[in-house]
């Protein structure tokens, strides 16, 4: 681990974050420049949402000289083999995904080749580059229609009820291969419905936001008594800094961690509506229709084994980040 000469983060110098003009991604590349690292993100711009709202989402951090944007794909082990080669990296935080549980059930292939395939690719060119720490983005869909609530790490994972489910778990799997072969220090974050400033269009959050202001009905699945666990991306950027943190903190025995990132406060759909409505002063229109195939009834994260391991709680609640969100939403339209 090389360390930035003098710093009290214990966070490493150079850090590679994938999907870094996502969501997520580029929220926390944001953070990582204030720390002081220096930053390489690699994202391929996949179409899945507009090219142009993910480089809008990156260009505060461009203007940032610690920070290296690289175009291209997390299956293209040639280019993933010239990333490692010339750019002398400490860590990985993998975000980069084919996302969507929904959209997994459309097109499997993709979401298999790049969340399996692409995550091996990844794996072997830190192995071949003695890369060794390492942060995965995993999701709250690896327990299925769990029965047990809150869902809690210890659970046996097993029972995925979507492609893009299975391809998480698969993902923590591999991860754990390459620890306990290789010593990869690596910590596997399961986030809950991460919502706030940025979140993807296609998600309920900002989808019904868009709606709502638009006078429009919300296409709303089932009764709306399905239940989600909601987390703020500041808090998710929040978990995921620890858990960098953690992959540095003992060279002689490489962690391996799986994490919930969420509030233990599960919305029904219902009540979620509600508070949006507060948020947006608007009133929704509603859509009733059947339940999705794939979406899981109901999630709730036990968060004992984060406060615990990284001294992590979240800080911003439901009605907070949605106000946020509201702000961020009206800076939006008013540059468009």
């Amino acid at each position: 681990m090389t360390d930035r000469p003098g710093s009290a983060t214990g966070l490493p110098s150079r850090v590679l974050v994938t999907g870094a003009a996502g969501f997520i991604g580029s929220h926390l590349c944001d953070r990582l420049l204030a720390d002081g690292c220096r930053v390489v993100g690699l994202d391929n711009f996949d179409s899945f949402y507009p090219e142009a709202t993910k480089r809008a989402n990156l260009a505060a951090a461009l203007q940032n000289s610690r920070m290296r944007l690289i175009e291209g794909d997390i299956r293209d082990g040639v280019l993933l083999e010239g990333l490692f080669t010339d750019v002398p990296l400490d860590a990985v935080i993998h975000l980069a995904a084919r996302p969507g549980v929904r959209p997994s059930l459309d097109a499997p292939e993709p979401c298999i080749q790049v969340n399996v395939d692409g995550t091996l690719q990844l794996l072997e060119a830190m192995r071949r580059h003695h890369v060794g720490r390492l942060v995965f983005g995993s999701s709250s869909s690896v327990y299925g229609n769990s029965s047990t609530a809150p869902y809690s790490e210890d659970q046996i994972a097993d029972r995925p009820i979507s492609p893009y489910a299975a391809s998480k778990r698969a993902g923590e799997l591999l991860v754990h291969s390459y620890h306990h072969l290789y010593g990869l220090a690596a910590v596997c974050l399961r986030f809950f419905t991460v919502f706030g400033p940025r979140q993807r269009p296609d998600l309920a959050i900002h989808k019904f936001s868009k709606l709502m202001k638009a006078g429009q009905a919300l296409p709303i699945y089932g009764d709306g008594e399905s239940g989600r666990d909601y987390t703020y991306v500041d808090d998710a950027v929040e978990a995921i800094v620890r858990s960098l943190r953690l992959t540095g903190a003992n060279d002689v025995t490489p962690c391996y961690e799986v994490l919930n990132v969420g509030r233990s406060e599960p919305v029904t759909l219902n009540e979620l509506l509600d508070h949006l409505a507060t948020a947006l002063n608007q009133k929704p229109q509603l859509d009733r229709l059947p339940d999705q195939p794939g979406d899981v009834a109901f999630t709730s994260a036990s968060t004992e084994r984060i406060e615990r391991v990284l001294g992590f709680r979240p800080r911003v609640g439901l009605d907070e980040g949605l106000e946020r969100f509201a702000t961020w939403l009206d800076s939006v339209a008013a540059n468009d």
